[in-house]
């Protein structure tokens, strides 16, 4: 079998000196549960012994709707033991029409090449869904009843573990191929650069798991190598975001992780608890913050509401990843927290070059520098460069595409057009993401699709972000920059955003004035438009980040309608 299952399996009868064997609880706040990894292994091999005996081969892929980490746990190992590979499908909210989820889902289902749906709570309520558009299922709980798989199917290093589905439209969906290979090299290297100790580390999260960070970073890593894991959904943590800083108390947790906007929700939250004693966050050494770019004052917010209860500021974990790279592309040192390279605004957007800007410039705190996150450098395995729009590789802090290669990068895609490769000819995969080099750590500027072109510069939305979030009134995260007529020499921007002002007019405008000075102020140019939203009408993953090209989209509807302002 492959060295992923083989590490897996092992972990399941390991057990600490004490005798006592590392698990996962589930539950939490309500009902929580634990198990160790050896019980979900046994709950695994009865599944897989159901697949197995239902004629799953090895190599085929099995799709998996279901939200309850108790239940896809077990699930997604047992499709491993099996020899299959994974596809955790994007779930439907309250407010998707079913119609089209189902047709999108039968889309995705012929492009894996899966003839199986593996059906959980809350999701098994969609069997007769699945069941009119002519998609096979089984319920998970069925499987879980099934008899134990003796051995193990044997599997290849470069055998498909996981299909992870882009976040992108599903109107072209795209799954990355991740191997057997790419799994526990990636997997390795991040627990040797985050310095786990497998018997001692705790870990806490609410990420989704049909998200890589909440897959492979907070289920696959721990299930794979034993570690305990405090494990709750999405929904429970935007439900009641304080439920995050609970369960890191309540367990001790050594290590989370989340999108930047998270720690921006909690910070605020945390910062209105009176009572002092309320958590105990002491014992977290690392707070990762990825999957988005990351912000100072978010990370400020959080941190300083969390020095009441003991936060280190050196937990925050800065990182950077990307579903291509199975995950992890680089980390910070440990106990470094984040650290900032600040550098001249002229420059970066008209040359196209980081120069630093020193401590003791006056110019710092002003409009005329901008900071960016340093990021770490690549994880043991990996290389990053960063080249210009010709492949020419650039010199330290020239800003330009990131290309990566390494074992932990994927071979290739799945496309409705079929497979297609992410490597060149010399094995580097290009990101899409610009930014520079600074003593081998990477550093982001944004993704090049995304950079607004005027005037021969190249403005970055994240400024344009988070200058519009300064603003009281916006909602912390939910300003999006959008692109009109990219590419033409008519290129603007317009800023989308969300504000419990929306609907009262006056205040709407008095908002959106003042979010387009702010703008001006940090860019030199005025959005073209600023778009108030009610809470929760900004495209969001379920994961709660926003979703640029559809906002993008969005904001195209309604031009076209005649109603932007």
């Amino acid at each position: 079998m492959s060295r992923f299952v083989e590490t897996m399996v092992a972990s399941a009868v390991a057990s600490d000196e004490d005798g006592r064997q590392r698990g996962m609880v589930t539950g939490e706040p309500d009902e929580p549960v634990r198990r160790t990894w050896g019980e979900v292994h046994e709950e695994a091999r009865r599944a897989a012994g159901a697949l197995v005996e239902d004629g799953l081969g090895r190599g085929d892929a099995v799709a998996v709707l279901a939200a309850a980490p108790a239940l896809i746990a077990p699930t997604v190992q047992a499709v491993w033991l099996a020899g299959g590979s994974v596809t955790m499908l994007h779930q439907p909210t309250p407010r998707t029409d079913l119609a089209e989820w189902a047709e999108d889902t039968v889309r995705v289902l012929g492009m894996i090449g899966s003839r199986l749906v593996l059906l959980g709570e809350p999701f098994d309520q969609l069997a007769p869904v699945l069941t009119e558009h002519g998609i096979a299922f089984r319920t998970i709980t069925d499987l879980l009843a099934g008899e134990p798989l003796p051995e193990p199917v044997p599997t290849e290093e470069g055998d498909s573990a996981l299909l992870q589905l882009t976040s992108g439209s599903t109107a072209e969906p795209k799954a990355v191929r991740i191997t057997h290979r790419n799994l526990l090299s990636n997997m390795t290297a991040m627990a040797e650069a985050a310095e786990f100790v497998f018997a001692e580390d705790v870990m806490v999260s609410w990420l989704p798991t049909f998200h890589d960070m909440g897959m492979v970073g907070f289920l696959t890593l721990p299930m794979t190598f034993g570690v305990e894991l405090v494990k709750v959904t999405p929904v429970e943590f935007l439900s009641g975001p304080l439920i995050w800083p609970t369960l890191i108390s309540k367990y001790r947790g050594t290590a989370t992780a989340a999108p930047n906007f998270a720690y921006a929700i909690v910070g605020r939250r945390m910062a209105k608890v009176e009572d002092d004693t309320t958590y105990d966050l002491s014992s977290l050494r690392i707070a990762l913050n990825g999957a988005e770019p990351i912000d100072e004052g978010a990370v400020r917010m959080f941190t300083e509401a969390g020095a009441r209860f003991g936060l280190d500021p050196r937990a925050v974990f800065p990182a950077y990843g990307m579903a291509e790279s199975t995950l992890a592309v680089s980390f910070v040192p440990v106990g470094t927290g984040l650290s900032l390279d600040v550098v001249e605004a002229r420059a970066l957007e008209a040359e196209q070059r980081a120069v630093p800007v020193p401590e003791d410039d006056p110019r710092r705190g002003t409009e005329e520098v901008r900071s960016f996150a340093r990021l770490g450098r690549p994880l043991p395995g990996l290389e990053a460069e960063i080249v210009d729009e010709h492949g020419n590789r650039l010199a330290e802090r020239e800003v330009g595409e990131i290309r990566l290669r390494g074992v932990a990068v994927t071979p290739g895609y799945l496309t409705m057009d079929g497979p297609a490769v992410t490597q060149d000819a010399d094995g580097w995969l290009a990101t899409g993401d610009l930014g520079y080099l600074v003593d081998g750590q990477i550093i982001i500027c944004g993704r090049a699709k995304d950079v607004i072109i005027m005037g021969g510069r190249n403005i970055y939305p994240t400024d344009i972000e988070r200058a519009a979030t300064s603003v009281e009134g916006v909602r912390a995260g939910n300003a999006v920059a959008v692109r009109i007529d990219a590419g033409t020499k008519r290129e603007r921007f317009a800023v989308v955003l969300e504000s419990k002002l929306a609907g009262d007019q006056e205040a709407e405008r008095a908002l959106a004035k003042e979010v387009s000075a702010r703008v001006r102020d940090a860019v030199e140019i005025r959005p073209y438009s600023v778009v108030v939203l009610a809470p929760g009408n900004l495209p969001k993953t379920p994961s709660g980040k926003v979703k640029r090209a559809a906002t993008a989209s969005q904001y195209a509807e309604r031009v076209a309608g005649g109603s932007a302002s």
